[in-house]
């Protein structure tokens, strides 16, 4: 199936992202290991059109919601060394266009972190729709990209013994989205 020209039950409006039931999630090399992490203070829309190739979505992520389990570094990287918190203390994503290839569904946007907007590919799951509980109805979607962190200007590093350093440049981004028809 292709999110590009069909999506079973999805049908064309605003469609809610429910943060309580979806997930924003990173992972970063950190010394021989991944450190993950999540972010719990988001919002989004997904506002579907006739043509699914034309539908759109925004989504703002607040940086001070970050959460690695570890309080010191938590507060480490909402710091000026890493997320600049203070002086950017959101990161948003505006679609620019969807896309199937291979029978693969893409998203390319553009995605703002400390003030630096690059574009991004995410690939994309569509996991049908369905009623909830609650009398509304819900769609899902799994997303992932991998983005390097110099190229929004997230230089902190500590060198290691050799040619190591304390943490890699790719950053992997999973995202779980349950969103809401709203109309």
């Amino acid at each position: 199936m292709s999110i590009a020209t069909t999506a079973p039950g999805l049908t064309a409006g605003t469609w809610n992202i429910d943060p309580s039931h979806s997930e924003v999630t990173f992972a970063i090399r950190h010394l021989m290991t991944k450190v993950r992490g999540s972010f719990t203070d988001f919002s989004g829309t997904v506002t579907v059109a006739e043509d699914l190739a034309s539908s759109t979505a925004t989504a703002e992520i607040q940086m001070a919601s970050l959460d690695t389990r570890n309080a010191d570094r938590d507060a480490h990287v909402r710091s000026s060394d890493v997320l600049d918190v203070e002086n950017h203390p959101a990161m948003t994503f505006t679609t620019k266009g969807i896309r199937a290839e291979g029978g693969d569904n893409y998203v390319d946007g553009e995605l703002t972190i400390r003030g630096v907007t690059r574009p991004v590919t995410l690939e994309v799951e569509y996991h049908g729709v369905g009623d909830d509980p609650w009398g509304g109805v819900r769609a899902g979607f799994s997303a992932t990209t991998t983005i390097n962190r110099k190229d929004w200007g997230i230089e902190f590093n500590v060198p290691l013994s050799g040619d190591k350093a304390l943490l890699g440049d790719k950053v992997d981004i999973h995202l779980e989205i349950q969103a809401v028809f709203s109309a």
